[in-house]
């Protein structure tokens, strides 16, 4: 089906080609970016999985409109485009409601009216962690931030240190104004006089 899809037209070199990876949990809606543009418009879309091996696109857009029946089934009614307009060159989808099954390699690849193609790779991996990141900025491979980590190893002996200190700053004060209240109370005996009580 692909195949039939592309014309046999000459394009001009790709523009630019870079790769992001985005790390979501189940049920969560996606935004895959992909930039054009901004003075060009989109004449041709395609947002592919070329990990998954049988025909149909993750999203497939030409002669101005979206074409969902050469979608792939797995992605009918979860994919749109960010902006239908696709102003200033933006040809980024949401992809609703991801699973395990949406984990892999998206290649999104524009034509535009001055026959300029320009290709955008995307890792997209979906996993139970609590650690996700939008891309490899602020996170690490395995999809934490190891500079949280490092904090949280260094601070947690901290934080247990200052509140020990705290603890035996507290004892000591309790003891201090205990010892001085019973001083304060202390009354000597009445002193004896010289005159004896008769009973």
């Amino acid at each position: 089906m692909k195949t039939l899809l592309k014309r046999s037209c000459f394009y001009r070199k790709r523009e630019r080609m870079d790769q992001r990876e985005i790390k979501v949990n189940p049920g969560q809606d996606v935004s895959l970016q992909c930039q054009g543009l901004r003075d060009a418009s989109v004449t041709l879309l395609e947002w592919t999985r070329p990990d998954l091996k049988s025909d149909g696109y993750v999203f497939f857009y030409r002669n101005e409109r979206p074409y969902e029946n050469y979608q792939h089934p797995s992605f009918h009614g979860r994919v749109e485009l960010r902006d239908p307009e696709m102003k200033d060159g933006d040809a980024s989808v949401f992809l609703k409601n991801v699973t395990f099954n949406d984990t892999g390699t998206y290649e999104c690849r524009i034509v535009t009216n001055a026959r300029l193609e320009i290709k955008h790779l995307i890792d997209l991996n979906v996993t139970d962690s609590d650690h996700t990141a939008g891309n490899k900025e602020g996170g690490n491979k395995e999809g934490g931030n190891k500079d949280g980590f490092r904090w949280i190893m260094v601070g947690l002996p901290v934080i247990g240190v200052l509140l020990v200190v705290v603890v035996v700053v507290v004892v000591c004060v309790c003891r201090k104004h205990k010892n001085s209240s019973e001083y304060d109370s202390y009354k000597p005996p009445p002193e004896k006089s010289g005159v004896l009580n008769s009973y």
